[in-house]
């Protein structure tokens, strides 16, 4: 049997991370002076009344190399093998962090994959990678099949206001001005592990079509496993999920409000699509 292990920016359903009993490295989130552990003491409700009562957006950092090298110790001493299934190294240290626990468990057996995603992109890695060890499958069979995942991952996202942006320094007060007259709305890519600006739209309706354009665009007639993320945005989610189920085939779906540790970039009402085909 293999433990595999990820982080809280997967945004699995709790009920599916404890089904197949995956530790989850819970990411640091930093009001001020104030510091909390994703899902530990700081869920979606009190993350959001956070922001409300300081007017500011936290930072975040990746989880220690201590929080994994306690994982390793306990799969080292029930002889259990380790696959690390971490958000991109490109956005996050978490990826770092894993690595460098290595070294402070050596008797540990582990591998580390960086998913080259976030939020549900990483999510499926992880759920297929739970399920196959679950099946009895070497981790040698599963690393080759989360590289097939990962060449074949796409994510699209757009955020409902720049407010946020703007806040956290990822967009410029003029820019994020000037968007908001206009009623712009930018489509982010992740292209290569990096979360990319490529474009944007006139309008929240016209974004969400984009995101089902691009979806169609990348999948064709292939299944997929789809991924619909919202950040307090349930009803959005429900109708961008009825538009990608009536013109994506779809083989399975989950739906999921946005981790913390990933809102806090986009805000509330970020919509956004990841999904791989098969």
């Amino acid at each position: 049997m293999l433990r595999v292990i990820t982080d809280t920016t997967c945004n699995l359903p709790p009920e599916l991370i404890a089904a197949h009993h995956i530790p989850t490295a819970p990411i640091a989130i930093q009001f001020g002076e104030q510091g909390y552990d994703e899902f530990i003491n700081l869920d979606r409700d009190l993350f959001y009344r956070r922001i409300q009562e300081t007017g500011t957006i936290p930072t975040t950092s990746q989880p220690s190399p201590a929080w994994f090298a306690e994982q390793y110790r306990l799969a080292a001493q029930a002889r259990l093998p380790v696959l690390v299934i971490t958000v991109t190294s490109k956005h996050s240290g978490t990826h770092h962090s894993a690595l460098l626990a290595r070294s402070l468990v050596p008797e540990a057996d582990v591998e580390v994959f960086d998913s080259a995603s976030i939020s549900l992109g990483t999510g499926w890695m992880v759920l297929e990678a739970a399920e196959m060890a679950a099946r009895g499958a070497t981790r040698s069979a599963i690393l080759q099949r989360l590289g097939a995942i990962r060449r074949n991952s796409h994510l699209y996202l757009t955020p409902a206001t720049l407010k946020y942006l703007q806040m956290s320094g990822r967009v410029g007060k003029l820019q994020g001005a000037l968007a908001s007259v206009l009623d712009v709305k930018p489509i982010i890519i992740l292209q290569d592990g990096v979360l990319e600006a490529r474009e944007n739209v006139r309008t929240r309706t016209k974004a969400l079509e984009r995101l089902v354009a691009l979806a169609q665009a990348a999948a064709g007639s292939a299944p997929v496993r789809m991924g619909i993320v919202h950040a307090r945005a349930p009803e959005e989610g429900r109708k961008l999920l009825e538009m990608v189920t009536a013109r994506l085939n779809c083989e399975a779906v989950l739906m999921e409000d946005l981790v913390p540790s990933l809102a806090v970039h986009g805000g509330p009402g970020v919509l956004g699509l990841a999904f791989h085909t098969l």
